[in-house]
């Protein structure tokens, strides 16, 4: 082999050699910043322009695939953290939906009514644990120069929600309307006491549910009996055997 073609075949395998230990290190920092980076996470974001105070629909929303590096507490990947919530600022298609942003929808199903917290305390007392859609009277009692006086100050009040410490029930929201809310503050700040008992709701409707079977079973009784037939007078009779 002459020179010149040695001299070539050693340069060919030299750069041959660079260039796979080139490839071989870009290949491990491809890898370094994989790992860096971490797999794709699939977060929620805004699918449409979604106004503040406005309750997040499915519809709403879309998803995104970001690393894993950058995804944080505060990111929504469960689909179920959206639920009942509405945002407290607008967001723009494509935003990225945080928890820090999104609070509870209003519970309340009128728009002129609001949800005043009651809690137990030493002014406020309840008679019994409550759940969320019970049905309170809030009786008032307050020490006045005129004697002691005791009264209903509110009946049949819808408990929008139930506060609980430890396990244990301690409060509740409920709805009033804006012209109660004023009344209902005052006397939970300023009444010597305030006590909330459970309202007896659909008792009347038990007793109609249960004289209904009995109303049915009475008519199929009268059904179930046979005609009685009349006995016709004696002169009737007569007349009809042609005497």
């Amino acid at each position: 082999m002459i020179e010149s073609k040695r001299r070539a075949l050693i340069f060919f395998i030299i750069a041959a050699l660079f260039a796979a230990a080139a490839g071989y290190f870009t290949l491990q920092k491809v890898k370094e910043l994989n790992n860096d980076l971490g797999t794709m996470v699939t977060v929620y974001v805004a699918g449409s322009d979604i106004d503040a105070r406005d309750v997040i629909t499915p519809e709403a929303v879309a998803v995104e695939s970001i690393p894993q590096k950058f995804v944080t507490a505060e990111h929504i990947r469960d689909p179920e953290e959206l639920m009942n919530k509405v945002s407290v600022v607008p967001l723009s298609e494509g935003d990225v939906i945080s928890k820090n942003m999104l609070k509870e929808a209003s519970a309340v199903t009128e728009e002129n009514n609001r949800l005043v917290t009651m809690m137990s305390s030493e002014r406020v007392s309840f008679d019994e644990p409550l759940e969320p859609l019970d049905r309170v009277d809030i009786v008032v009692s307050n020490r006045t120069d005129e004697g002691n006086k005791t009264e209903i100050f509110m009946k049949d009040v819808k408990v929008a929600r139930v506060a609980n410490n430890e396990g244990q029930f301690s409060g509740v929201q409920v709805e009033i309307s804006l012209e109660d809310t004023p009344q209902l503050i005052h006397m939970q700040n300023y009444a010597d006491s305030v006590r909330v008992i459970k309202a007896n709701v659909g008792v009347a409707n038990q007793e109609v549910a249960a004289a209904e079977p009995a109303e049915e079973k009475k008519a199929e009784t009268e059904q179930a009996q046979p005609e009685k037939t009349e006995e016709k007078p004696a002169d009737q009779k007569k007349e009809a055997s042609g005497e």
